[in-house]
């Protein structure tokens, strides 16, 4: 059995400008990560920080479906797969699931914890993207005290 981590959410925005607030780092910077070296483009391998971890996370085998599809790798056992649609009220549908551990004790953990991570960016992306609010921000600092 091969696990996956799962989270759906609607945003009250066109599908375009989602799919560039998921794959233009001067937009994520303003939702989900601190730096970025490049914006996801098909082929191209991208290195991401986060304001709460010390690591760095290497982004690669990004496959790029304009207003479609955002496919990448940052953990060598899984694949990213991020999907929209577009509603006729011109909001989009955003569905994330992210593939390929075996069924273990550590890797249920892992599932739960990414489900649940990935809820987090998109309910990020819909506050930045409708509202302008940042919820990330000081959100994690008690992580890097620890």
């Amino acid at each position: 059995m091969i696990l996956e981590s799962k989270a759906i959410l609607q945003i009250q925005k066109p599908i375009e400008e989602v799919f560039e607030g998921i794959v233009n780092p001067e937009i994520m910077t303003k939702y989900f990560i601190s730096e970025s070296t490049g914006r996801l483009e098909s082929g191209k391998e991208v290195t991401w920080k986060f304001p709460e971890f010390d690591d760095q996370f290497v982004i690669n085998e990004v496959e790029i479906d304009e207003n479609k599809s955002i496919s990448f790798v940052w953990d060598p056992e899984t694949v990213v797969n991020i999907s929209l649609e577009q509603l006729p009220d011109k909001s989009t549908i955003v569905r994330i699931n992210e593939k390929g551990k075996e069924l273990n004790e550590e890797n249920v953990k892992w599932a739960l914890e990414n489900s649940g991570g990935w809820a987090n960016f998109l309910a990020c992306l819909k506050a930045y993207l409708e509202y302008g609010i940042q919820l990330r921000k000081g959100a994690y600092d008690f992580m890097r005290k620890n």
